[in-house]
């Protein structure tokens, strides 16, 4: 079976023709296929797409292809230009490639496909291409995807953010979690209430009034976007903010007794205690068990906030939004009284979101964030495996293609 016969059935075009084959001795084996216009044809306009006449012939170009047998394979093509009635002279659209693309589209769909298993670097380096080639092809594949996803029936989105760079540098990411279909929707750079707005802006009010559950955190821009432009949509705080929060004021509590600790000269029993006191119980190794043991004999002001913790991990055993909701009440009241001021400051700010916590229950549970974190892990996979993006512009469009679940051309012939 010839070369030319393989390709005729993996990559046929009508109007042009393989007629040479030929290997190129170098650093590396590469084998040149020369296409030419079928006889008769005529050339078709980059911008209209309006079949013309032939003005003059450009010199040959090669067009990287998929690779066979690990040979470098290239199309090599002389391009026409048309003289178009409509635009002038332009040069003609062919269809194994799109504008100055180096590359065809095949193989841009090829190395896409493979940069979502594998970093761009590696991708570049297994397939002897190089990374602009590979953040290209993803761009070509993200671009046609986003254009041709559907965005209808969605009913649950989670709102959340997630440190870009050093220096509190944060991306806004929304995502749609319903049962159905969990992916990326959009990624706007820092979380600034004008950065959500953009998203609304852009998923439009028909899309944000047909929302039922909308999940994210106690981020004041975040909450005063979502009231305005989602207003029928049941805005929900999930536990596991709640839980952070918590854990955030325990961890100032401990911090700011063992200092006082040390300086008054008491025996430092704080040490090494952070996780014990952090970590859920059912978690903790036998060391830490052990360590936690003692650690409740005494009458710390940490082990009050502990055990204020723990009591606040049965209000997500309720069913009923206005029991859970009197727990809630007696909680915050006895925080309140209990002196220990960043456990007082939690208290507060619950008491302030006390009707979003308890949608939680109106929903019953089936939305919770611990979908959104799910996702933000994949995310954080995606920036370590490539080591960071330096430029939004490139993290976006990484972050779309792995967790945006975009839709994809139907192709003649489907390569690994």
């Amino acid at each position: 079976m010839q070369i030319k016969t393989i390709l005729n059935r993996v990559q046929k075009h009508s109007s042009f023709v393989y007629v040479d084959m030929r290997f190129i001795d170098g650093d590396a084996v590469e084998l040149e296929i020369v296409i030419r216009p079928r006889v008769g044809s005529r050339a078709t306009c980059s911008l209209c797409g309006k079949r013309g006449s032939t003005y003059d012939t450009l010199a040959s170009r090669r067009f990287q292809f998929i690779p066979l047998w690990g040979i470098l394979v290239f199309f090599v093509y002389a391009m026409r230009r048309v003289d178009c009635s409509r635009c002038g002279v332009k040069v003609e659209q062919v269809p194994w490639a799109e504008g100055k693309s180096p590359i065809t589209t095949s193989y841009a769909w090829f190395l896409s496909g493979w940069a979502k298993r594998m970093s761009w670097k590696e991708v570049a380096e297994a397939f002897r291409t190089s990374w602009d080639n590979v953040s290209r092809a993803v761009g070509l594949a993200v671009a046609w995807g986003l254009h041709h996803r559907d965005l209808g029936g969605i009913e649950a989105i989670g709102v959340d953010e997630v440190l870009w760079h050093r220096g509190h540098k944060y991306l806004t990411v929304v995502y749609q979690i319903d049962g159905h279909c969990r992916r990326l929707l959009w990624v706007g750079k820092e979380r600034t209430t004008e950065t959500l707005e953009t998203f609304f802006r852009g998923f439009g009010f028909c899309r944000a009034f047909r929302l039922v559950y909308l999940c994210s955190d106690m981020w004041k821009p975040y909450l005063n976007v979502i009231a305005q432009r989602a207003p029928g949509a049941l805005h929900i705080l999930d536990r596991y903010h709640i839980v952070a929060k918590l854990n955030k004021a325990i961890d100032e509590v401990r911090a700011e007794e063992a200092k006082r600790m040390t300086q008054d000269g008491y025996e430092p029993i704080l040490k090494n205690s952070r996780w014990p006191l952090l970590k859920n119980p059912k978690n903790l190794t036998d060391r830490q068990s052990e360590k936690l043991s003692d650690l409740l004999q005494y009458n710390l002001k940490t082990i009050r906030a502990y055990l204020l913790k723990e009591e606040f991990q049965l209000l997500w055993e309720y069913v009923s939004p206005a029991w859970a909701g009197k727990f809630l009440d007696r909680w915050c009241t006895k925080v309140m009284r209990s002196r220990i001021e960043p456990m007082k400051k939690m208290a507060r700010t619950i008491r302030s979101h006390r009707e979003l916590i308890l949608n939680w229950f109106e929903a019953e549970g089936t939305i919770s964030a611990g979908i959104v974190e799910g996702l933000n892990n994949k995310l954080k996979v995606t920036f370590r495996r490539a080591y960071g993006y330096k430029y939004f512009k490139t993290t976006e469009t990484a972050l779309y293609h792995t967790l945006g679940r975009l839709p994809e051309p139907e192709f003649a012939h489907r390569f690994f």
